[in-house]
This record gives structure tokens, sequence and C-alpha cells, in this order.
């Protein structure tokens, strides 16, 4: 294999598909990531709405822990209660820092003999040396296997159709936040019902080696649209998820975040900033993150000034035309007195300052479906 020179630009094992498909291809997170296809965001967008989409996301980092501790370790480090997870079961989480603010957000899965923890590819290194400062003193190992594992994520009301269609194992059973072991098109992977979308679907992942085989096993059903960075964003934000260095960083809380619901302050092991958190829980924060809309036709577009009482307080999280919706959506955050529905502010777009309102996150939920 071929070293790859240090700032130089990694590629997923489905680097030269997305080529031929003619995607374009943009830095992100340190890898030459398709933002689009052809067809365009929009219509990949409203592929995951309506049908089935398929992203390449192999740029994601994965870490095993393993060991007696291992369990105690992550819960440490973690604002969920590993503890409470089940064999099989997933949890949404965020790795912390002692003054409570967020390393990075992630997921954690419980194996039967072991924990994998996938991490944002633009955190793995900060992440891998957060948590090596902290393993001294827990009997666990932790191995980064990130450039060994593909993870291509299916996602759309006919995903769990699609999946189920190539894998050897009944998939009903398989709950939100859940995941199997199992052979798709013939591959061994973890099959794990989970998404960045705000539609069903599975995520899966498995050797690196395979990724073309099954990337090409998905896209012969015939039902399945190639779906590239643009679209996750635009759709994630719909759903109201986070994204790390927007919605997230090094200086905001879970709970300024509203990620309340996954801060167990009440676990049986400490861990990392609880002091902080359990403060900002009784106390209450200087800032909520919310989410807005604009009357007029205008994107509010990452970075862009929020001004609050006419006053400059941060910038937009996150914004676009909502494919879905067809209005301007976005987040950011605004004093914790001000972040209630119906809030009104102002986003300097371009230098003309335009009306928003705070709106109920998220923007969109998955119709139910029979």
């Amino acid at each position: 294999m071929t070293a790859i020179a240090p700032g130089a630009l990694k590629r997923t094992p489905l680097h030269d598909v997305h080529v031929a498909l003619g995607a374009k291809i943009v830095p992100f997170a340190g890898y030459e990531m398709p933002v689009q296809y052809p067809q365009g965001i929009t219509a990949e967008h409203k592929a995951v709405r309506e049908s089935c989409g398929m992203f390449d996301v192999s740029h994601m980092g994965e870490v095993i822990v393993r060991g007696p501790d291992a369990i105690r370790f992550v819960a440490s480090m973690t604002s969920n209660d590993v503890a409470a997870l089940a064999i099989g079961q997933i949890h949404y989480s965020t790795l912390l820092r002692a003054d409570g603010t967020i390393v990075d957000d992630l997921l954690v899965y419980r194996y039967p003999e072991h924990l994998m923890l996938v991490i944002n590819a633009s955190n793995r290194e900060k992440d891998i040396a957060h948590l090596a400062a902290h393993i001294g003193g827990f009997d666990c190992s932790m191995t980064d296997i990130s450039d060994s594992v593909a993870l291509l994520a299916i996602q759309g009301p006919q995903a769990a159709a699609v999946v189920q269609s190539l894998a050897d194992a009944p998939l009903d059973g398989v709950k939100y936040y859940r995941f199997t072991e199992g052979n798709v098109a013939g591959v061994s992977c973890t099959i794990s019902r989970t998404g960045y979308t705000g539609e069903d679907g599975f995520e899966l992942y498995f050797d690196a080696s395979k990724a073309v085989d099954v990337w090409n096993a998905v896209m012969a059903t015939g039902h399945v649209t190639p779906t590239g960075l643009g679209a996750r964003d635009s759709l994630r934000l719909e759903a109201g998820l986070c994204l790390y260095g927007n919605e997230l960083d090094d200086r905001t809380t879970p709970l300024e975040a509203g990620l309340g619901w996954i801060v167990k302050l009440g676990k049986s092991e400490p861990f990392i900033g609880k002091d902080v958190l359990q403060r900002q829980q009784t106390e209450g924060t200087d800032r909520k993150l919310v989410g807005f809309t604009i009357d007029e036709r205008a994107i509010p577009r990452h970075g862009y000034p929020v001004i609050y009482g006419g006053v400059p307080f941060g910038e937009v999280c996150s914004g676009t035309m909502s494919p879905t919706l067809g209005a301007p959506i976005g987040t950011c955050y605004l004093p914790a007195a001000a972040a209630v529905l119906g809030t009104m502010f102002e986003i300097d777009i371009r230098g003309k300052k335009l009306p928003a309102r705070v709106v109920k996150l998220p923007f969109y939920k998955r119709p139910a479906r029979t």
C-alpha cells in the first residue's frame, strides 16, 4: 500500500466508483468525498424521503474497546449510560471534557465481548488522543479499526426491503438503534438500524476490501439512488440532527445543544464533566440551540451573523432551503430566555438583515407508514 503523504486527502474504498458515476468530489474531514452525483442534491434528498438512497460514509471512525473495564471506561468518558446498553443495542452520546464541553458526538455499540465507538472522521485523532489520555487505570484496551472498515448507509422508506432482499437473516426484529450480525450480499456485516436522515434504514459495517461488492449488490436491486454529502446534510438538518463543527463544537455543552436526553446524571459511574453539567441543569444555561425559519426566500448559510435585540449573538450553525418543506430553515444559538417558539430575531444575509422566527425542532418527522 502506498503511504499517504502528511496532509494528503484520504480516499474511501469506493472512491473510484463515485468518480465513475460522475460524482462531484470535494474535500471533507480529510477525505475526498462525493458531495453530489449528476442528478443533483435535491433529487438525491427526495429519493431518500420517498424511496431509498445509499451513502458511502466509510470516512467515519470506528474504535473497539475491549476488556473487563471497557464499559466502565467508556461510561467515565461519555454522557449517556453505557452500562444500561443491552447486547445488540446502540446509543447516541457525547464524549466530554472536564468543563462539560463536547469533544465529539458518537454512537456506542454493545457487542457480546466489546464496545464499538463510531466517531466523526474530522475528530478521529483528537478523540483517540483524548481517550488514550484517560485509559490508564482501566483494565481495557482500545483499537482504531477505521481504515479497515467500510460503512454504507441505506436510507429511506424502501431501505429495509432493499437490505432484507440481500440479507441472509430476517431483519424485522432489528428495531431502531439495535443491530445484528449477518451476511449482506454474502459479506459479513454489522447490520445496524440507524441513520442520519430522519428516515428508516440500515447502516452496514464490514471489511473495507468488500466495499465495491456490497455497493454493487445494493445498486443492482434497481431501487436505490447514490446519494452524496450535500443531501446527507440537508436531510439531517430537516430531521434536527446535530453536526459537529456546526451545532456542536469544543465550546458547547450537550445541555446547551438540547441534548439533555443523552446526559444521564444519575448513572452509576461518575463521568468527566458531570459537575459542570449538574450545575447547568440546576441553574440553567446562558444560551440554547434553536431552529428557525425565514419568511423571505433567502438561504441562511452557516456562519451568517445572528442579531438578537439589535446586538450580534453568534452565527448561523446550519441553514438551507429545505427540499421537503420548500422554505428556508436553520439552527443557531440564542440567549436561553429567548429560546422559545415564536421569538423573532434577525439573520444578516449578505448585508441585509432579515427577520427570523424560532420554530420547533425537528423541522421534519417521517410520516407513519402502514
